[in-house]
């Protein structure tokens, strides 16, 4: 699907073991076309590889045009095709620092943050040549140029990608969406990184990987709509963890879940340690 004239997107299908079965999800892989290749926001999960390939394809490009891979964080939904496409085509990988250890060695992401069938999920372990900071601007030809965003809180190195000028913004999995299983590390920091989102101006396009692509102000929008998903998250924990100042974290998880409206019997520990965080600043009483 084109978005802009240099940026299109692809929308990759994939399902989830839990308790109660399969769960369909789905990532958004961004392309960007410039002069020095193709930057690829992301690459979903292992089974993603063909489908970007064929798009590229289609689009009369070829898969030796990917010169960069940007991983906006580790988790398997996003560096799952990493390892191919980059031994496919010899690109470069960007990462932020603290999402480095998690990329190179993917056993060890495995064995701390474990989630269903991950070996399926991701190729395997792959060098990342380019460490990113907050700020840090760079060419991808063409007149293109990204602005990087230190946008941490759903993982301690998630970066979001701005493309200046054409004000098309990637912001990963750093907006919560409403309804949706909360997954974020310290919501504090995630509140900040929404924030200086917000503050970025005149975006045009609002590219999420969890989430359908909004357009002008429908961006800013969703952006509120996340905010107010967090506090209703914080209203949630404090309300089922009053009886106790250390709860159970799967009775914890188990009835905030209810309280959102969301199956019991999604509980598991990502989503425990979601609460977790809630649990920590549970005194206060707005975090938004």
């Amino acid at each position: 699907m084109q978005i802009d004239r240099h940026v299109h997107a692809i929308k990759v299908p994939f399902s989830i073991l839990t308790p109660q079965g399969f769960v369909d999800r789905f990532v958004y892989v961004y392309l960007i076309y410039g002069t020095h290749g193709v930057c690829l926001i992301d690459t979903g999960v292992a089974a993603a590889a063909e489908s970007i390939f064929n798009y590229l394809r289609s689009m009369d490009r070829k898969v030796s045009d990917i010169s960069l891979i940007i991983q906006t964080h580790a988790h398997p939904d996003h560096i799952g095709a990493s390892r191919t496409i980059k031994g496919e085509t010899g690109c470069a990988v960007a990462a932020h620092p603290a999402e480095r250890a998690w990329i190179e060695n993917v056993q060890l992401q495995a064995r701390e943050r474990p989630v269903p069938d991950f070996d399926t999920l991701v190729a395997g372990s792959l060098a990342v040549n380019r460490l990113l900071e907050d700020n840090e601007v760079f060419d991808l030809g063409c007149g293109l140029k990204l602005n990087v965003l230190y946008t941490p809180g759903h993982s301690r190195g998630s970066l979001s990608i701005l493309l200046l000028g054409y004000n098309v913004l990637f912001s990963g999995d750093a907006i919560p969406v409403p309804g949706e299983l909360p997954i974020y590390e310290d919501v504090l920091a995630s509140v900040a990184s929404i924030k200086k989102l917000k503050a970025v101006k005149d975006i045009r396009f609002l590219l999420s990987s969890w989430d359908e692509p909004r357009k002008g102000t429908a961006a800013y929008e969703r952006m509120d709509a996340g905010l107010e998903y967090l506090q209703r998250v914080h209203d949630a924990v404090k309300r089922c963890s009053q009886q106790s100042s250390d709860p159970d974290p799967q009775k914890l998880s188990e009835c905030v879940l209810q309280d959102l409206g969301l199956p019991p019997g999604l509980a598991n520990p990502l989503v425990a340690r979601t609460f977790a965080a809630h649990l920590s600043v549970r005194d206060q009483k707005v975090i938004i």
